[in-house]
């Protein structure tokens, strides 16, 4: 009988005795100090400066088969994939980022979340576990940290304890150490992939139905004002970029954010990115500043990443002065808190403008706020499609348009529901037949029950 080959995505019987051996040893203290040891030997043989001028791949071969010499020769005891296993921890630590390179690598991951040496989790599929990932000690996780932010320019030390950076492929992290971080060192990585997903990958794991991407679909395209509403981890990001799929490359589009993440395809983009305090404390740039500079770079569109301070304010008078179709992110967990942080937000800005004067701003520049959850069982949803239609006194006015309604859980743990629409034709739809869009009647009585999912 021939041993039959693996699926896409599925481990070969070497890789899965590769990784079982790595999670019986990997958290052996003398596998560790052993690591480290070949580790100073590899060091002390080769000068890692005079290699600067040599290609690339050449040093990671030249660098390899060092390693292995080394392996062969340490009088410990290993079998053959322990050597191997060994031989590319000594490289990842040499040219990657030591322990964390194997989970770098894997496309599953979703977020890396280091709590000091001897603790890392791993969000995959929405869901959290624990991995037999370790580091030797608090100053081997410092030096990891350390490698990350220098790549960008950055430090951290006692006198500047906390650090936002970001990894070559676009991953957001996040460094605290002590004093601040009682117990060692912290990191929390948040990775993206680097293929977005597009409105029919959101329809593909039922995320959203047929009929809410089609009338998402025609609010982008009527040049709505939209906001994409939700907690952390939520995915906000990921389906602001599928919503700017629906953005015609005829169109100038300028992007704002703290952190670069939007992955937009239109040929027409300007991305614009703040920049922290510098050494001395100086050159801070911060998104409120990037927004009213973007105002003079005659866009058609403006993608705020996320809002969460004073910016709301220039943010939401773009919208009212001829910057129709803008979109943006904001924390909260409902359609109304997304208005009450709208407040606020507007308020630090100018604390002497009356509330009344907020809301009919809100009212007026605001079109749709599109809710999106995580589930309990880690699936990402969009929870509700909700109407701004205006203000009642002094009350911003909501109508839902699309629901997901949570009805239980099934024995495996998976969410039960279903979503539906309430049946009441948005007030926005004027807007959408002046910009020649006809959607079907019947699109407003859709359910989609997710029973089986």
């Amino acid at each position: 009988m021939t041993a039959s080959r693996p699926e896409a995505g599925e481990l070969s019987w070497e890789q899965r005795l590769l990784r079982n051996a790595s999670r019986k040893t990997a958290l052996k203290p003398e596998y560790q100090e052993l690591k480290f040891t070949l580790h100073r030997k590899l060091l002390d043989q080769i000068n890692l400066d005079s290699l600067a001028s040599i290609d690339n791949s050449r040093i990671q071969s030249e660098v390899r088969q060092a390693v292995l010499r080394i392996v062969e020769n340490e009088p410990t005891l290993l079998t053959g994939p322990e050597k191997q296993q060994i031989s590319e921890e000594v490289l990842h630590e040499v040219f990657g980022l030591g322990p964390l390179e194997p989970l770098l690598q894997d496309p599953s991951i979703s977020d890396i979340l280091v709590n000091g040496c001897k603790q890392v989790y791993i969000e995959r599929r929405g869901i959290l576990e624990a991995t037999s990932v370790r580091f030797h000690d608090d100053s081997h996780l410092l030096r990891i940290i350390d490698k990350i932010v220098s790549q960008v320019g950055r430090r951290v030390d006692e006198s500047n304890p906390m650090v936002d950076a970001r990894l070559s492929d676009g991953s957001r992290v996040n460094a605290i150490i002590p004093p601040l971080a009682v117990d060692g060192p912290l990191l929390s990585i948040r990775r993206f992939g680097t293929d977005k997903l597009m409105p029919a990958d959101l329809v593909d794991k039922k995320s959203v139905t047929p009929g809410m991407i089609q009338l998402l679909e025609a609010a982008v395209r009527a040049r709505l004002n939209i906001i994409v509403s939700g907690g952390t981890g939520a995915g906000k990001t990921t389906l602001l970029n599928a919503l700017s799929a629906f953005i015609s490359p005829k169109e100038r589009i300028v992007t704002i954010e703290d952190a670069a993440e939007l992955q937009l395809k239109q040929p027409h983009l300007a991305r614009l990115e703040t920049r922290p305090a510098n050494l001395e404390g100086h050159g801070i740039v911060r998104q409120r500043q990037l927004l009213v500079n973007s105002l003079r770079m005659r866009p058609d569109r403006i993608i705020v990443g996320e809002v969460r301070g004073e910016e709301a304010l220039d943010m939401l008078q773009a919208m009212n002065t001829g910057h129709d179709g803008s979109l943006t992110t904001v924390h909260a967990n409902s359609p109304r808190d997304a208005v009450s942080r709208l407040e606020v937000m507007v308020s630090l800005a100018n604390a002497n403008m009356h509330l009344a004067a907020i809301r009919q701003q809100i009212a007026a520049a605001v079109h749709i706020v599109v809710q999106a959850a995580r589930l309990s069982d880690g699936t990402r949803r969009v929870v509700n499609i909700t109407e701004v239609t205006g203000t009642e006194g002094d009350v911003v006015t909501l109508q839902d348009i699309f629901v997901f309604e949570k009805r239980g859980v099934s024995p495996e743990g998976k969410v039960i529901g279903r979503f539906a629409a309430t049946g009441i034709l948005p007030k926005f739809n004027e807007k959408l037949i002046a910009a020649g869009i006809q959607l079907p009647v019947d699109l407003f009585d859709e359910i989609v029950s997710l029973e089986a999912a």
